[in-house]
């Protein structure tokens, strides 16, 4: 089986978590620059077969758009023209980012690595896939 991958793209960072290959667990993988994010997955994709492409989709409680919208937007036009065979789907970002540091308050993380935005985007990032594997079983 190969591998699912979430992205939670923000304008400077870009959390990143895939799952294992059988599909079972969702695991933070990386957080980097968003505009080395391309880069990065080509040679992720060389190396690791990958099914699907979720990415975090930014809505407001209405189901409005955000002004996150747009930037998620252009990164889905950018992730269908690098990598055509791979599906795209989006999933509900709202509140992973509150999640992902209550998260961290819950593994008793000391208060300076809370404040890590990048592990903050890779934990979202995980909580995405965790969630999407759980409403698939």
């Amino acid at each position: 089986m190969a591998r699912i991958l979430c992205i939670d793209y923000g304008l400077k960072r870009t959390g990143i978590a895939v799952t294992d290959p059988l599909q079972i667990i969702a695991t933070g993988l990386t957080t980097l620059h968003s505009k080395e994010l391309m880069p990065f997955l080509k040679k992720y994709f060389e190396n690791e077969p990958v099914e699907l492409i979720l990415i975090g989709w930014p809505t407001n409680w209405d189901d409005s758009s955000t002004h996150a919208t747009p930037l998620v937007e252009k990164c889905i036009k950018e992730l269908q023209k690098n990598f055509p065979l791979i599906p795209i789907s989006k999933v509900d970002e709202r509140y992973t980012s509150k999640m992902a540091k209550a998260a961290m308050l819950e593994m008793g993380m000391k208060k300076k690595d809370r404040r890590n935005k990048a592990l903050v985007d890779e934990i979202a990032a995980t909580i995405m896939l965790q969630e999407y594997l759980r409403n698939i079983l």
